[in-house]
């Protein structure tokens, strides 16, 4: 049997086997109730909301942020070629 078709085998097998667990992840995950759900979620925001922020997960940029600057040849650019300003996208 050649190196490629063992190669082959194996990536259909690998993706049958992929296929099966994630058929069986959906159908746990499906098993629960929407309130099961809320009252889970609802328990999660609570268990953050009391705990101690970590000092490196903190930003340390400030919370407001000024809008940027136009660069001075996009200006100069708007006005010879009589276009509004440039939009960032």
């Amino acid at each position: 049997m050649r190196l490629s078709k063992l190669l082959g085998v194996a990536g259909i097998v690998g993706v049958a086997a992929t296929g099966t667990v994630l058929l069986r992840h959906e159908r746990h995950r499906r098993a629960y109730s929407p309130e099961e759900v809320r009252a889970r979620l609802q328990g999660r925001v609570a268990e953050v909301a009391t705990a101690d922020a970590d000092p490196d997960l903190v930003p340390d940029w400030p919370a407001e942020v000024e809008r940027p600057q136009r660069h001075p040849m996009e200006a100069l650019l708007s006005t010879v070629m009589k276009i509004g300003p440039l939009r960032r996208f």
